[in-house]
């Protein structure tokens, strides 16, 4: 049996071991507190022991401050690992201001607000030769959509008609990494969907679906955004998965955010 630990049980890592599971995957969850599906992050003797005993080992564990806290604290354990597929969570941050224009998997990396995330990305490509680093644009899915953020009121439709972002469904992150389970070599691949567009259409088709009234249209100081969410609109880029594609066999289920706000919708 394929025998996979996941560091980091997040959004995205969660749903990806029940669809493991489902297939007959034993998976080994680690969090930063156990609970009923995963071991604690500082249980240092039972995290080495499901290092050296997984089949196949994915890290999608975020950088804390400045450094990787599962490199930090497991590092010399990852590399020596027999797993036999290793992959990690990185982000399309790393690629920084494109000023709109399209990034591929061979861009320059490092020039954007995320230095430690870059860094964490580098270090995990170095750290074994079967490294697959899958980096994710903005991830929405069930319950974590423009259309929740309509229904709850905190949706912003911001006046800035040349920003544009790449964004990719939940579960076709999901079927990227099956995907590079099944085939495939080891390398870094982009999974984003086909259409890289401003936010605030993704905004306005939520609406559209929910039968609400569309935001104004609001300058970043009228809008009061956090400075994490400010930061969002600092970078302009257009994200390419054509090496997923051509490499993996893999293409979005949700090609763009209409198919993607769709499913969601559904899915309430």
């Amino acid at each position: 049996m394929p025998h996979m630990l996941i560091l980091g049980m997040g959004y995205t890592a969660s749903r990806l071991a029940s669809r493991l599971r489902a297939e007959g995957w034993h998976i080994t969850g680690v969090r930063r507190a156990a609970d009923a599906e995963a071991l604690a992050f500082d249980d240092e003797g039972t995290v080495r022991a499901a290092v050296a005993q997984a089949t196949h080992i994915l890290s999608s564990v975020p950088p804390l401050g400045d450094a990787d806290p599962v490199l930090t604290r497991y590092g010399a354990a990852l590399e020596a690992a027999p797993a036999i597929w290793t992959g990690y969570f990185s982000s399309t941050g790393v690629y920084g201001d494109a000023a709109g224009a399209w990034v591929d998997e061979g861009s320059p990396i490092g020039f954007g607000r995320r230095a430690a995330r870059t860094q964490a990305d580098a270090d995990w490509g170095a750290l074994r030769p079967d490294m697959r680093r899958f980096r994710l644009p903005g991830i929405y899915g069930p319950g974590r959509s423009a259309l929740d953020r309509v229904r709850e009121g905190r949706a912003h439709r911001i006046d800035l008609p040349d920003q544009v972002f790449s964004r990719a469904h939940v579960d076709d992150i999901v079927a990227g990494v099956i995907a590079s389970l099944r085939q495939g070599p080891p390398g870094i691949f982009n999974l984003s969907d086909d259409l890289p567009c401003a936010q605030n259409r993704l905004v306005e088709e939520a609406c559209l679906l929910l039968g609400q009234p569309v935001p104004p249209l609001l300058t970043l100081e009228e809008a009061q955004l956090s400075a994490m969410a400010r930061s969002f609109y600092a970078e302009n880029r257009r994200v390419a998965n054509g090496r997923a594609k051509r490499l993996l066999g893999w293409s979005p289920l949700y090609p763009t955010y209409r198919e993607g706000l769709r499913a969601c919708h559904e899915a309430t």
